[in-house]
């Protein structure tokens, strides 16, 4: 689902641990073969040839530009992010574009050995950023291994087709769909580009599972959420699954008054993750439409704000907790959700982590949906807006410890000078502040976290052999506030000026959402404004947390030092063997390595444009390689690029 833009801010394998590094190929998890380098989303690669004291060494090996900034026009590129990690697959390393086009690279010399381009129509209108998070792969275990399209890239694209081209030529596979293409069709769309597909498809079998982003906020009866599994040779559509139950459970309490049949959303827009051997899919769902506003659907609103489990063969449920109760603060699930073995007592108990928004780590047994970790219903602020009916209650988890204390009062206005810290206080002194579960009013309300998260799609990373967690996090406060609907109101989002208002058609408000700013534009929220937190999985607690970031970047003269107040952050982390953590994901547009023991920070290096995605590695012909995608990003305003970079040891 869409963020806010935060332009004026700042800128006035679980199992795998046994595998040794060797050649990156599909087969082998050094190589980075998923998205989140496993089917389970653990971020990690084996690959050790990078260490704590050999790091700092590292430069860059080759870059690979695009070509996008040439390519496509200046309107389409403003409304463009970068925020792809490429695979590993068939020798060679696969990533999309913004605009859909795939790209083969040699990972070794980053030299070009094929291209497909899906040839969007440039007139398609976007609302909001042309987007490809990433590709998928699948094989054909039937078919003989030379055969073409035996081995498949997968993805999806923002004009809703899911596309399968063959892994080692980019030629369409004609046996899937229309010549090689599925379209996903939706009825009743207000407009194109109100419904997208723009995250990599998830593998499960012979199972293709995909998910969409829908445009939050114009109205309430949104297109539906629906989750699709299509058969990876045909492209036959298996099964589909809608986070909002159309007939029978959850319970009557969750959908009141039919509205169940009205509402839309509650989509899963991030990336899902697999299990293979218990045939498990897991789903991170959004909030239903629209997100500051329930009063057209009353109830707790499952499996809205869920993470839920799906049987990948059937597309049936197996088990779903919701995370959140009639949301009203778009705290959508955001991340792909962590596959980890956790040791109790001796015992090894298959686990799932999710990262939330509002800055939890929920962990359950993947097999049965019971929480490793009590979860406490905890009461939560009342007295919403006329026709608002909310939960009495939230889920909290006694552990993990939350990535951050969202305690908040005018004391902790942060300013640069006397003169904007006192126009923090006084800001924070005329909203209403409550902690996390404030709803939004007509007189504006503190919402803090903002809806840009806590953790956020990016997603965590996992050392499966200490079974540590390692989590970035965005650590601002937003302004919300519901104004009554006004006759002129349109239907469509109105940015100007780092402010959203969104017209919510179909109930009594609009919304207005903006960060809580300084008159410099510096958050009036403490820093840290970005972190990184590493936690014991076995004990819920948390071993370092770090800020993440710099402002150096801002001022107009260099700084005599690394004035450490982390910035806001979309991308992920990921971990290696050799005990080192990648990062960028700041507005800073560094890649950083960090030690995953002690969280020090031992290296950076500036990229050549913006950063809002996650790093991935691999080991090739005896190097170890971390290759990052750059480019600009719409919600953040950073530097436009097309370059892929690629970083190694000194050969």
């Amino acid at each position: 689902m869409r963020c806010p833009r935060f332009l004026p801010a700042l800128t006035a394998l679980v199992a795998a641990a046994w595998l040794q590094p060797a050649a990156a190929t599909d087969d082998n998890p050094a190589g980075w073969s998923a998205w989140g380098a496993s089917p389970g989303g653990t971020r990690y690669a084996p690959a050790d040839q990078l260490t704590p004291q050999n790091v700092g060494k590292l430069e860059v090996a080759w870059t690979y530009s695009t070509g996008e900034m040439t390519r496509r026009s200046e309107g389409m590129l403003v409304n463009s992010s970068a925020e792809t990690t490429p695979i590993l697959a068939a020798g060679s390393l696969v990533t999309c574009t913004p605009f859909g086009r795939v790209i083969a690279l040699d990972p070794a010399t980053g030299e070009e050995r094929w291209v497909f381009d899906p040839a969007i129509d440039p007139d398609f209108a976007l609302p909001n950023q042309y987007v490809c998070r990433g590709v998928a792969q699948w094989k054909d275990n039937d078919a003989a291994g030379d055969a073409a399209c035996a081995h498949r890239i997968i993805y999806s694209t923002v004009d809703l087709r899911l596309i399968a081209i063959d892994a080692n030529t980019g030629k369409s596979c004609a046996a899937f769909g229309n010549k090689g293409e599925v379209t996903i069709a939706q009825e009743g769309l207000q407009h194109r580009g109100e419904l997208k597909l723009a995250s990599p498809p998830t593998i499960l079998g012979d199972i293709v599972a995909v998910g969409s982003m829908i445009l939050d906020n114009v109205r309430a009866n949104a297109p539906r959420g629906v989750v699709y599994g299509f058969d990876a040779r045909t492209g036959e559509r298996r099964w589909a699954f809608d986070p909002i139950p159309q007939a029978g459970g959850p319970t009557d309490d969750d959908w009141l008054n039919s509205s169940r049949s009205r509402t839309g959303g509650a989509n899963m827009w991030s990336v899902m993750a697999a299990d293979p051997e218990r045939d498990l899919l897991f789903i991170p769902t959004s909030s239903p439409s629209p997100d500051y506003y329930g009063g057209e659907r009353p109830g707790d609103n499952r499996h809205g704000n869920s993470l839920v489990a799906l049987h990948g063969a059937t597309g049936e449920l197996a088990w779903a907790y919701q995370l959140v109760h009639h949301d009203i603060w778009d705290y959508d699930t955001p991340a792909q959700p962590t596959l980890v073995d956790i040791t109790r007592d001796g015992t090894v108990i298959p686990a799932v982590v999710q990262p939330t928004k509002q800055g939890f780590l929920f962990v359950f047994d993947r097999r049965s949906g019971e929480p490793l970790f009590p979860i406490e219903e905890r009461p939560v602020p009342q007295g919403a807006v006329a026709g608002e009916r909310l939960s009495p209650t939230q889920p909290i988890p006694s552990l993990p410890e939350p990535l951050f204390s969202t305690d908040l009062s005018p004391d902790d206005a942060f300013g640069f000078t006397f003169w904007d810290r006192r126009a923090c206080r006084k800001r924070m002194e005329e909203l209403r502040f409550e902690g996390l579960f404030t709803p939004p009013g007509l007189e504006g309300s503190i919402h803090y976290p903002g809806a840009a998260g806590g953790a956020n799609w990016g997603g965590a990373a996992l050392d499966p052999r200490s079974e540590t967690l390692f989590v970035n996090s965005s650590r601002v406060a937003s302004v919300i506030t519901l104004v009554p609907r006004r006759p002129s109101a349109g239907n469509s989002v109105d940015l100007s000026d780092g402010v959203d208002i969104s017209p919510m058609k179909g109930t009594p408000y609009e919304v207005k959402r903006e960060f809580l700013l300084s008159p410099w534009g510096a958050p009036c929220t403490p820093p840290p404004w970005g972190g990184l937190s590493a936690y014991d999985l076995r004990t819920g607690k948390k071993r370092w947390d770090v800020p993440l970031g710099t402002i150096n970047h801002e001022f107009p003269i260099p700084l005599p030092f690394d004035w450490k107040l982390g910035t806001p952050n979309i991308g992920g982390p990921a971990a290696t063997a050799g005990g080192v953590l990648f990062i960028a994901a700041t507005m800073d547009r560094y890649l950083r390595a960090f030690s995953m023991e002690t969280g020090e920070e031992l290296w950076k290096d500036r990229l050549p444009g913006g950063s809002q995605a996650t790093p991935m590695t691999y080991a090739v012909d005896g190097r170890q390689f971390v290759v990052m995608a750059t480019g600009q990003h719409l919600w953040f305003q950073t530097k436009a690029g097309d370059t892929i970079v690629a970083y190694a040891l000194p050969e």
